[in-house]
């Protein structure tokens, strides 16, 4: 006789604790510093499939650090692709043969035998350390040798199992899979029964991996430099010669940092600035720039990164998205800035002083540069100029103002549209004051001078203390990781025949 099984037991609260970690060797890493040179070499399949899988836990690592709503995501397709007829064709042939076999008289219980160890092996990988009397509960509800031996006999009780299931599932579920959880009860069919219960499950272990990785992110924070430079480094060893973009990056920023220096004032590069076209080679007359200053340069220079430029540097290629996004916003809050700077200085003081005059200024400007690209500016600006002149003109009204003069409305507008042009001086001045501020967001001390606002940029404060912190966040979190790799790279290129380890120029960051 098969012994009596548990029934399930009260549900108690639903919040679950993070799960132990299981702690840090607490080992330093070596160094690291770009390969040595080698010649390229075929890479098996093998090899491939592993260096996609530590692109991937690196990816994974990097977001978390970086992203505060990270979460795990189950894989999916596109309902058209042909992935997707695959998996559906495949998961349809498994689930109707399993139909037909529980159909069958008698039953064969093959596959819900596998069904059932699979469920098993989910239901023990949601316990945390601590429920070890659950963990005993579902060993001996779900003793497979047991299952085996009443499907020889022809007395399973798949009913009873999948309560046992369910009532398990009930308990160890996040509150938001409750509403799911309770609707499976009311499947009858054993064999769609067992289909949704392996769906539910799955969000189930999504559900805990994300709770694990918000409970432990502070943990995962403290270890993730050393973690990624690791997993670069390892990377590294088997793509040689694979930091090229890197190095052609930081000298063009090196060489633009030795010609600022020594011909104009130093300040972060604009797009059409005379650093912004320097040469991309230090000349061997100029002064060894510091690796601070060249690596402010470079990063500054990702904001001014145009369409169609060569690819990112291999060190910031899991930035690129946030990099751009930063960029875009950089972009719309230039315009912006320089549409209610033209504004203000043709209305004056007394309109622009009007209550809720700029910010509704502002607020039709962002509405219409939204979502679209730097190269659609200039229509956009057609539309804003008139949108400008319809403001001014009803405030001007309501003020008790005569309105402006045909030729007043015309410059207005003009000049609101010349903004468009790269060239144009207001544009030039607001961008040089916006990159000048974002510049102390990533300089090691940077932050505690943050209280002396760019003039003329009130309006956008709030917004572009947004984007400071965001770039901030991305820059220091890049130097941490590849510092010394950036290190390597340019005493290489700027101190070839220094010693191995000489800092001759290079100061600390």
């Amino acid at each position: 006789m098969p012994k009596p099984r548990p029934q399930p037991q009260p549900r108690p609260g639903d919040e679950q604790p993070p799960r132990e970690d299981a702690g840090h060797s607490g080992e330093e890493l070596p160094v690291p510093g770009p390969p040595a040179a080698s010649p390229p070499q075929a890479l098996s399949m093998n090899e491939l499939q592993q260096i996609t899988d530590d692109i991937s836990k690196l990816t994974i690592v990097h977001e978390i650090a970086l992203n505060s709503d990270f979460k795990l995501q189950a894989a999916s397709f596109s309902p058209k692709s042909l992935e997707n007829r695959v998996k559906e064709t495949l998961h349809k042939a498994f689930w109707d043969s399993l139909e037909e076999q529980l159909s069958a008289s008698p039953p064969d219980y093959t596959r819900a035998i596998q069904l059932l160890q699979e469920i098993k092996e989910a239901l023990l990988s949601l316990l945390l350390p601590q429920h070890n009397q659950l963990r005993s509960q579902i060993d001996e509800a779900l003793d497979m040798e047991l299952i085996r031996q009443e499907a020889e006999h022809g007395a399973l009780d798949i009913h009873g199992l999948t309560v046992y299931v369910l009532g398990t599932m009930a308990r160890l579920c996040a509150p938001i899979r409750d509403e799911e959880v309770r609707g499976l009860q009311s499947l009858t069919d054993p064999a769609q029964l067992l289909r949704e219960i392996f769906r539910v499950l799955g969000l189930m272990k999504m559900d805990m991996l994300n709770f694990t990785i918000q409970s432990l992110r502070t943990h995962l924070q403290d270890h993730t430099v050393q973690y990624e430079r690791k997993k670069f480094q390892e990377l590294l060893d088997k793509l040689p010669n694979s930091l090229d973009r890197t190095r052609e990056w930081l000298c063009k920023a090196a060489a633009e940092v030795s010609v600022s220096s020594s011909q104009l004032p130093s300040h972060p590069a604009v797009s059409g600035s005379p650093a912004a076209h320097s040469p991309g080679a230090v000349s061997s007359s100029t002064t060894v720039p510091s690796l601070t200053s060249v690596l402010n340069r470079g990063y500054m220079n990702l904001l001014c990164w145009e369409p169609g430029q060569k690819e990112y540097p291999e060190t910031l290629f899991m930035d690129q998205a946030r990099l751009q996004e930063v960029q875009a916003q950089v972009n719309q809050l230039t315009i912006i800035a320089a549409v209610l700077l033209v504004t203000s200085g043709m209305c004056g003081s007394t309109l622009c002083g009007s209550p809720g005059f700029v910010a509704r200024l502002k607020r039709v400007t962002k509405v219409l540069l939204e979502g679209l690209s730097c190269t659609r500016y200039e229509e956009a600006l057609e539309d804003i100029s008139n949108q400008v002149l319809q403001e001014v003109s009803r405030t001007l009204s309501q003020l008790g103002y005569a309105a402006f003069t045909t030729d007043k409305c015309a410059s207005l507008k003009g000049q609101i549209k010349s903004i468009a042009d790269k060239g144009n001086a207001v544009r030039l001045v607001v961008a040089q004051r916006i990159h000048s501020f974002l510049s102390l967001f990533i300089s090691p001390d940077g932050q505690k001078s943050q209280k002396d606002f760019p003039k003329g940029l009130d309006p956008i404060q709030e917004e572009l203390l947004e984007v400071g912190r965001r770039f901030g966040s991305v820059i220091h979190h890049n130097r941490q990781v590849f510092g010394p790799y950036y290190s390597a790279i340019l005493k290489k290129a700027l101190l070839p025949d220094a010693e191995p380890d000489s800092d001759v120029g290079m100061d600390s960051f």
